[in-house]
């Protein structure tokens, strides 16, 4: 997957079929987009090509959002690592600023994907709105498709269970702690991204943590618990639990205690993936008891 940071550099793209959005969490039915995007690319011999924006839209036009109601089920790193793993052409990832957020839908369209980008064919989500006030959707699409000479394809929304999914409904269960429920509206393991720190928490002495530091404040991180993960690093991998503390002061720092540590491990960035939140945590007793029944609770798990 290549990726281009500006709309000029990547002018370079033969006959890109295009989708624009956040696509936080590369959830079920971005993967169905992306998939049909690949379809058409292969069809129209173009390559599939998709635009985000970072930071994200809402903090940039509503700061004050940032670390409170708005929460990102990727960090960017995670979201790019995500979308490579589709199978994309393309990415390219664009600055957003007050001012790219006064183009207008017409605009977006006219001047950049047909006109710098040259593209033939534009799918979007149902329900995706863009450009200026969100004025623009499929419904406008269809109207400017022979007028500026391109197709146009909306793909519906994806159920996993009878509920439609959307990074919303990922949202709410994560922040709920159910991480089952999530990974399948996600179709993936929700991870976190990070590397792993040289120091040693000292709260849980009989059974060694690594701190994996959250850079990005915007990031979702699930509740106060413990929670069996597995983790990669390169061709390191093992099983493992994550503590994460108490979120009232934002969002935490959390630790990772692996099955099979090696002494390299620090400084290496790490991938954990998340299976499940372990019964085993109680916030009312000691930490270190809640931890030693969750480290036995995780022996017991098969991942």
């Amino acid at each position: 997957m290549r990726i281009f940071r500006s709309f000029e550099e990547a002018a370079s793209i033969p006959s890109p079929v295009i989708t624009t959005g956040t696509f936080d969490g590369v959830h079920i039915g971005h993967k169905t987009i992306i998939r049909r995007l690949k379809k058409l690319a292969a069809d129209h011999q173009g390559e599939s090509t998709l635009i985000t924006f970072n930071p994200h839209p809402r903090a940039v036009l509503y700061p004050e959002s940032v670390g409170k109601g708005l929460r990102l089920i990727c960090s960017q790193e995670e979201k790019v690592e995500m979308l490579r793993k589709t199978g994309l052409d393309n990415l390219i990832i664009i600055e957003f600023t007050k001012e790219f957020s006064h183009i207008t839908s017409e605009e977006f369209v006219r001047d950049i994907l047909c006109g710098i980008l040259r593209s033939k064919v534009i799918v979007v989500g149902q329900n995706h709105h863009f450009g200026f006030n969100q004025e623009g959707d499929y419904r406008r699409l269809w109207e400017w498709r022979n007028t500026y000479g391109f197709e146009a394809e909306e793909i519906p929304m994806q159920e996993v269970q009878n509920e439609t999914v959307s990074s919303t409904r990922i949202r709410q269960a994560l922040s709920e702690g159910y991480i089952q429920r999530a990974n399948a509206y996600l179709d993936h393991f929700y991870i976190i991204i990070g590397a792993a720190a040289k120091d040693y928490p000292a709260f849980s002495p009989e059974i060694p943590f690594i701190k994996i530091p959250i850079t990005e404040k915007i990031k979702l991180v699930p509740p106060q618990g413990l929670y069996a993960v597995s983790c990669a690093a390169d061709t390191y991998y093992s099983r493992g639990m994550v503590f994460v503390p108490d979120l009232n002061d934002g969002v935490p720092d959390i630790y990772v205690h692996l099955e099979n540590y090696e002494d390299d491990i620090p400084g290496k960035r790490m991938t954990l993936f998340f299976h499940k939140r372990l019964a085993a945590y109680n916030p009312g007793e000691p930490a270190q008891r809640s931890i030693t029944r969750g480290v036995e609770e995780m022996h017991e798990l098969i991942f």
